[in-house]
């Protein structure tokens, strides 16, 4: 994986198309966007006719972008996209992983101990912190099953 092209291509895998499940907190999402993100990016259709291209769009614009992702190793990058996409406290385990001071700010501190961490350390201890989040949520036993065939394929393609 080398881009944000590779990224979206791989989370997408995860996403799948139209949902509207009334145990996922999410509501209504088409590729994983949810109906309120899109709505706030502009898309006022039906979600099940959300374009693939507008999702990829907003996924650069706001899951991959403003943490900088360009910057990583793209094993790591691919790691934080997918979680950030998918919702948690992405930036605290971002600083916890790297062995940054977590105070959950985004900033050039993060950038750095990131940037400079073993990648393969990183994204063990990132899985584990967002594993242990997504354990703690009311929706575990519903999706549970889910999220860990998604972590379990994310630490896989890490892996090559």
């Amino acid at each position: 994986m080398s881009s944000f092209d590779d990224a979206f291509k791989a989370l997408i895998g995860s996403e799948g198309g139209y949902s509207f499940n009334p145990a996922d907190p999410g509501g209504e999402t088409m590729w994983g966007v949810t109906a309120h993100v899109a709505r706030a990016y502009g898309y006022a259709g039906p979600m099940k006719d959300l374009p693939l291209a507008t999702a990829k769009e907003i996924a650069k614009t706001k899951y991959w972008d403003p943490l900088r992702l360009d910057e990583f190793d793209s094993r790591v990058a691919f790691q934080i996209f997918d979680a950030n996409y998918n919702g948690g406290l992405v930036v605290l385990w971002m600083q916890k992983a790297a062995g940054a001071e977590p105070d959950g700010k985004f900033g050039q501190h993060t950038v750095d101990a990131v940037r400079d961490a073993d990648p393969l350390k990183f994204m063990m201890r990132f899985a584990a912190f967002r594993l242990s989040y997504l354990k703690g949520l009311h929706a575990w036993p519903s999706f549970s099953r889910g999220w860990t065939d998604r972590m379990a394929r994310n630490l896989l393609l890490g892996a090559t």
